[in-house]
């Protein structure tokens, strides 16, 4: 069973910051990880291989820094990564991203599955595995909580919907997205890591896989941010400082007072 997993390196929650000319996020001189919603993905790719046997060849795309996320996940348990990093690649929106994932995958050869994981926290959207599905031209499913049977051509998955979870038989090669609901993720060993580091990470560019150069990085995104705001958060509150008993019935009164006029009490 040969399955591709696509994972993103993102930076930690805290430390997402927007670059308000381009609309896009700022990534240099910020700590990243791997996105935690593909490593759900990972774990599911290696226990199908532990089950069914095969290979498991892990891709992202990135800076020359995200191989560091190949390596994680390879010493989990993935066989090999898969790096396309490429200056023509910044600043890509979901559409040119899932583009060029797609046509790496191409140049892969024939495979029998895609996981991917719900989303990326920093982008959010969820639409990077779909458009991968809709370049290859493949059966894809979303909210994949658990993988049923494995049959000769075809898997028997069970998906989250908004009314509890429904049984599905889709047709191999296809893509799934999964949801953490799915596994519980493992954490890498010594051996992994030792084969981990070791291990020749090919880096991939316009070059090595069939691109349109008018199809990639920022030039070729058609989403645009048009503007980027922060929340406001604006309370109206009275501070109550209590230093006696008289303080403390006053301010009990006032609370009292105010639960009235809002016909809470």
């Amino acid at each position: 069973m040969k399955i591709i997993v696509t994972i993103k390196q993102v930076p930690e929650t805290g430390n997402v910051k927007m670059d308000p000319v381009t609309g896009t996020m700022k990534r240099d001189g910020v700590e990243s990880i791997v996105n935690p919603l593909d490593l759900y993905a990972v774990e599911e790719a290696i226990r199908l291989k532990n089950e069914f046997g095969g290979e498991i060849i892990a891709i992202t795309m990135g800076p020359p820094k995200a191989d560091r996320a190949l390596r994680e996940v390879i010493s989990m348990g993935c066989d090999s990564g898969i790096l396309l990093s490429n200056k023509s690649f910044a600043g890509a929106d979901t559409w040119s991203t899932s583009y060029v994932l797609a046509q790496a995958i191409k140049k892969l050869g024939e495979y029998d599955l895609i996981l991917c994981g719900e989303r990326a926290t920093d982008g959010d959207t969820g639409q990077v595995g779909p458009g991968i599905a809709t370049w290859l031209d493949i059966t894809f499913t979303t909210y994949v909580s658990g993988v049923k049977e494995v049959k000769e051509n075809s898997l028997v998955i069970e998906r989250m919907v908004e009314t509890g979870y429904e049984i599905l038989e889709i047709e191999n090669p296809s893509l799934l997205t999964v949801i953490k609901e799915i596994n519980y993720p493992r954490l890498p060993s010594l051996r992994g890591k030792q084969k981990a580091r070791k291990l020749d990470i090919p880096v991939w560019g316009p070059e090595e896989i069939d691109v349109e150069n008018k199809n990639l990085g920022l030039k070729g995104s058609p989403t645009r941010v048009v503007r980027i705001s922060k929340p406001k958060v604006s309370r109206n509150g009275e501070l109550f400082v209590c230093k006696n008993d008289q303080d403390i019935e006053n301010a009990v009164g006032k609370m009292f007072e105010f639960l009235e006029s809002k016909e809470i009490i």
